[in-house]
Formats: structure tokens, C-alpha cells, sequence
């Protein structure tokens, strides 16, 4: 069974304003001062912003209680220096940036300005076991189209600078600005893969490797393959069901690669409609199937997936599991809706946050 882990980008703010609060750094430091903490969380490019990563899990149980314990244990360590947590993909209210201060960041900040002081977004970033990287890069190849429906489903950012942005997933409009981010076309080989990045490197465009923005590629650190597509997720279970769908596409893709099926031929130009599609409306309304790209209710598309990857849920032990999470998250609606939700019912963005708060760290 394939082990998959979860990173998670957590937004730091005020508990009783709800603006976010540029404080990773000392929140850090308190983590630090936590044996059973350290190494768990990581600086991002905003100070407004704590990172989290899991363990690789084979248990989608055990994977859940540790997504748990981690946004728990930030929210402690938050609370500690009087800020608190929340599993949002943008801020609700309006924010200016802070960018860490290190050589990478400010590298950044100098050659993509305006990109990165306007740039707060937070995304959940799942990485899959692979047995090599010529199979990690058949996956890639073959698990193109069923990104955006991840996408749609941890939509998670309807707001941007106070605003409500008319998008489910903003953060995912905000993330195209980077040269390196979006779809990909298809790559054949691990070795035309990284003669790819490696090309892209020699332009002196991007500073590093870590700056291959894919919505799913190969990971520097570890043997796996990462998805990149996704917002952070404002319940738990959300993450989880990604990570149980990721693992079940990467099977799927890696059996298919093994059996000599040719990957779908989608275009670039097809694959970013489907992404905008899923951003726009997440699960509110249609997508673009995977298979014809052509538009179908939401729940129709999410029902395709589950089908798509259902012979390798059930031989993970997930399918039921993943049936009924992806059934009430249609019911309650992704992290957009419940926002929008929120604010209807509240009229204020500041208690939206503060809701937001609280279910951040809901089991």
C-alpha cells in the first residue's frame, strides 16, 4: 500500500479582529521548545502563514487523527503569543503581506515584486509514494485531467482583500502568476522530464528546483509524487478524502502505465479551462468531465472520479470511506460555501474568521 502525506498552510490571525497576523516566526519559536513539535512546522514566504507537514501514513485513520493533531498543536503554539489558526485559503479581510526575511524570499520578492507582496495564499499539497521516477512520471501524465476536481473539491478561498472574489478558489487564480505554475503537457519519460526542469532552471527565471510550480510533479525531498492543486481545506476530513483520492489516482495511473494504456491527450489550453471551471464555480454548479471536457454537474464529475479510481479505493480499504466523505461534503458544501454561508447569516467577515477558527480545529 502506498503511503501518502499531507502538507498543510495554516493562516495565522487575530482571535478577536480576525486580520491575519504576521507572526510565524515566534510561533515557530515556541514550536521549537516542543520536542514532540519539532520538524513539524516550517516557515512559508508570509509571515502570515505557519506550514505543517504529516508523517507518510498508510491508514487513512491514522492520517486523519495526525492532520488533527498537527492543526491542534499550531493552534496551541499560536495561542501562545496571543494569535490563532485558521485552514483558510485566502484572508477573508483585507492583508498586507509580510515576506520572510531570508535570501530566498527576498530573492523573490526582488524579482517578482508585485507577485509576491500581493501573494497570501494557502494551499494543502499532497505527496503519494512512488517506486521510481519513471513511474512517478507516468502518473503525472495520466492523473492530469482528474486535477481540477480536486481542485473543486477543497475550493476554499471565495473571498480576496475583503471582497467576495465570485470564485470558489481564488487562491488558485492568484497561484497562476508564477511563471512555472499550472498544467502541464505530457512528458513520456522521466528523462524528458527533468531535461524539462532542467531547461527551465537554465533560464535564470526561477531560483531553484523548489520553484517547479506543477500542479503535480516530482518531489525534490522525497520518493514521491505531489499534488499541488489543491486549497488548504477547511475541515480535516477534506484533506483526508484529497490524500485517499490522490493515492487511488496515483495507483490507478501507475496500473494503467504498467498495462500499456496511453495517458489521455488533453491540450494545455483544455486542462487550464477545466481548472478556471473548477475555480469559478467548485462545487456549486457544472465542470468539465475529465474524460470528454465537456460540461457536467459537479456531482456527476465527482461520481466519475470515485468510479475512476474505485478498483484502487477498495483494494486501500477507502472506497466507503471516501463514498461517504465526498457525499457530505456535496451535502455541507466546500470551505467557499460554507464562507459564503457564513457571512450570509453573520454579515460580518470578521465572525467568518473566527467561525473559521473553530472549525479549524474540529476532529
Amino acid at each position: 500500500m502506498r503511503t501518502v502525506g499531507v502538507e498543510e498552510e495554516l493562516l495565522l490571525v487575530d482571535p478577536e479582529t480576525g486580520e491575519p497576523r504576521a507572526l510565524s516566526a515566534a510561533v515557530l519559536a515556541r514550536a521549537s521548545q516542543d520536542p514532540g513539535d519539532q520538524g513539524v512546522f516550517e516557515k512559508e514566504l508570509h509571515e502570515q502563514m505557519l506550514e505543517f507537514a504529516t508523517h507518510p501514513q498508510a491508514d487513512m485513520a491514522r492520517l486523519h487523527a495526525e492532520i488533527v493533531r498537527c492543526r491542534e498543536e499550531a493552534a496551541r503554539h499560536a495561542g501562545e503569543i496571543g494569535c490563532a489558526v485558521a485552514a483558510l485559503a485566502t484572508s477573508p479581510l483585507p492583508v498586507s503581506p509580510a515576506v520572510g526575511v531570508n535570501r530566498r524570499y527576498q530573492w523573490m520578492a526582488d524579482q517578482y515584486r508585485v507577485v509576491v507582496h500581493e501573494q497570501l495564499v494557502l494551499g494543502c499539497h499532497v505527496h503519494v509514494a512512488v517506486e521510481s521516477d519513471e513511474e512517478g512520471v507516468a502518473v503525472i501524465d495520466r492523473v492530469r485531467p482528474w486535477l481540477s476536481v480536486l481542485a473543486a473539491l477543497s475550493a476554499n478561498s471565495p473571498f480576496w482583500q475583503g471582497k467576495d472574489s465570485g470564485y470558489s478558489s481564488y487562491r488558485s487564480r492568484i497561484w497562476q502568476r508564477w511563471p512555472s505554475a499550472g498544467p502541464t503537457e505530457l512528458f513520456g519519460s522521466a528523462e524528458r522530464y527533468h531535461r524539462r526542469v532542467a531547461d527551465m532552471l537554465a533560464t535564470g527565471t526561477l531560483l531553484d528546483e523548489g520553484m517547479i510550480y506543477f500542479d503535480v510533479r516530482l518531489s525534490q525531498r522525497y520518493p514521491t509524487v505531489e499534488f499541488r492543486v489543491a486549497d488548504v481545506c477547511l475541515h480535516a476530513e477534506t484533506a483526508v478524502l484529497l490524500a485517499a483520492l490522490a493515492r487511488a489516482l496515483v495507483e490507478t495511473a501507475a496500473r494503467e502505465w504498467r498495462e500499456g494504456r496511453e495517458p489521455a491527450g488533453h491540450s494545455v489550453s483544455l486542462l487550464r479551462l477545466a481548472a478556471w471551471r473548477a475555480a469559478r464555480s467548485g462545487l456549486t454548479s457544472e465542470l468539465l468531465h475529465p474524460a470528454t471536457m465537456r460540461r457536467m454537474p459537479a456531482e456527476a464529475v465527482v461520481r466519475a472520479l470515485l468510479d475512476h479510481a474505485g478498483e484502487a479505493l477498495a483494494a486501500d480499504g477507502d472506497l466507503e470511506r471516501a463514498r461517504e466523505s465526498a457525499a457530505r461534503l456535496l451535502r455541507r458544501g466546500n470551505g467557499a460555501r460554507v464562507q459564503r454561508e457564513l457571512l450570509e447569516r453573520t454579515g460580518s467577515l470578521r465572525d467568518v474568521v473566527t467561525e473559521c477558527v473553530r472549525r479549524t480545529q474540529a476532529a
